[in-house]
């Protein structure tokens, strides 16, 4: 491979620009570097800084990756591979001599080597970490005290955090920056609704870094601080002061920064305080509640400041992360949870880890006064007295599965089983059915419910049900009863409302 290769990146580089605009080239494609083309298979070998950025890369470009350079390469396919290790690759034909000393120092000095591969502007800034701990640093007037605030919630790490589909892009991030400050995706912005870890995840990368030897000086503050420590400084003319005592701090970790909309002078503070960091090569993570762009009253060039790096969002978690929360939450407490009452509290439709946490202490701190074993009842009991919370924990997924079980004359262990006798059936697609109707969880929620591997046997019995309604006026009206007595079943004491189930049994001879 030959020189014509670089300039075949470099152009492939600007299509990928055109096509998937600068931030995705600057943070995922500028990472990568060529190591190899086989003319003879085809075969081009590209590698990342880290298994981070392989994994994502892989999963989210590699067909886009290969069609290009199919194109470039004038073949009818191109294969390629995206290797995460740091060893030196074969020499480059007639690449030169440069880039064998860069490759020298990826096996010398690694973590210079994967600076210098993500971004190359950093090693020419002098960011030396210093020798003092934060606390020496306030204490010597370096850092002014007000602004070192230790704050670091010691629970908040990086090990009690559930890494899920819902959360995975920003955890791995957060990780890839507590191992190499300044080094990777500065700034990271993390974003998503109140409650679902995003505060969690800024205090993981302080306790990580303080808990490794780090000497960093690590500032962990709400925007809110800061647009209350700005205001001071403007009463006591010492604005200046303010912006300089960021200066020697090296990790700077802002929550809910969308608190400086619509404050202009704060924002004009902002900008000067996050260029005095970003140029100094000191790492910045924010969160926020929204993307910057949907931000409203954020001046354009903030705004183009927090998009300058990584965006990684967290979502609502799906039932199996909240089941797997739930879990991780009582083991911290030491305290065992069985499957089927972490089934029936993640089934509460929650909108934060937050509320789901406060729902497993209502629960287990129900028991402990109860002085009885947790159970699914005495579970629902606990949660029933809670407003709007008792109607959702009833139309949860387990709680629609007994209903629906107990119609039928079934167990929700037969409900979820592999059995597929005509009666069973019926009563499962029922299930299914209303679980879609009454509840917000998805159709890939609904099948890790009962079991399946994947959601198409969900939509199979949704689909079954809602074709007999349409056909059969009688099955409609059955429906409709199961649907009405359901409303009215009473979680709390098991009673449920007076059902005649033999047309139910008796219809799945007609099917």
């Amino acid at each position: 491979m030959g020189v014509s290769t670089e300039e075949l990146w470099q152009d492939f580089l600007k299509v990928a620009q055109e096509e998937l605009g600068s931030r995705v080239v600057d943070t995922w494609f500028k990472a990568l570097q060529v190591a190899s083309w086989n003319s003879r298979d085809r075969l081009l070998v590209l590698r990342a800084p880290n298994l981070f950025v392989k994994k994502w890369v892989s999963s989210h470009y590699h067909d886009f990756l290969q069609a290009q350079f199919a194109r470039l390469f004038g073949e009818e396919t191109v294969n390629v591979r995206i290797e995460d290790n740091l060893v030196p690759a074969a020499p480059l034909g007639t690449i030169a001599q440069k880039q064998q000393v860069r490759e020298s120092l990826m096996v010398v000095q690694p973590a210079r080597a994967l600076a210098e591969a993500v971004y190359p502007s950093v090693l020419s800034q002098k960011r030396r970490l210093t020798s003092k701990s934060p606390k020496e640093a306030a204490q010597a007037g370096e850092i002014k005290p007000e602004l070192f605030r230790d704050e670091l919630v010691d629970r908040f790490r990086f090990d009690t955090f559930v890494d899920g589909p819902s959360n995975t892009l920003a955890f791995s991030a957060a990780q890839a920056v507590a191992e190499n400050v300044g080094r990777l995706y500065n700034p990271l912005f993390i974003y998503g609704g109140s409650g679902l870890g995003k505060t969690h995840l800024l205090h993981a990368i302080g306790n990580y870094l303080r808990t490794t030897g780090s000497r960093a000086r690590i500032v962990y503050q709400s925007a809110d601080h800061f647009v209350n420590e700005f205001v001071a400084a403007i009463r006591k003319n010492k604005v200046a002061e303010f912006e300089q005592g960021y200066r020697l701090i090296d990790v700077l970790l802002m929550d809910d920064v969308q608190f400086i909309s619509k404050k202009e002078q704060t924002q004009e503070a902002f900008f000067r305080v996050f260029n005095l960091l970003h140029q100094a090569g000191k790492q910045i993570v924010f969160t926020a509640d929204s993307l910057p762009c949907d931000i409203v009253g954020l001046a354009e060039r903030v705004r183009s400041r927090l998009e300058g790096g990584l965006i990684a969002d967290i979502q609502v978690p799906s039932l199996e992360t909240k089941i797997a929360i739930l879990q991780k939450k009582a083991e911290l407490q030491n305290y065992v949870l069985e499957d089927d009452v972490a089934y029936f509290v993640a089934s509460a439709p929650c909108s934060s880890v937050r509320e789901l946490e406060g729902l497993l202490i209502r629960v287990v701190a129900f028991a402990a006064l109860m002085k009885q074993p947790l159970t699914v009842g005495l579970a629902g009991k606990a949660l029933s007295q809670i407003k709007d919370v008792r109607k959702e924990c009833v139309t949860g997924l387990p709680g629609i599965a007994r209903f629906v079980a107990k119609q039928f004359n079934y167990t929700v262990r037969d409900l979820r089983s592999a059995r597929r006798n005509k009666d069973l059936v019926i009563a499962r697609h029922a299930a299914m059915y209303l679980m879609k109707q009454r509840t917000a969880f998805s159709l890939r929620d609904i099948g890790l419910f009962f079991e399946r591997k994947d959601h198409t046997t969900v939509i199979h019995a949704i689909h079954n049900i809602e074709d007999r309604i349409k056909k059969d006026p009688s099955f409609a009206g059955q429906m409709r009863q199961i649907e009405e007595g359901f409303i009215s079943y009473d979680l709390r004491s098991g009673e449920q409302a007076s059902i005649a189930t033999a047309s139910f049994v008796s219809m799945s001879a007609d099917t």
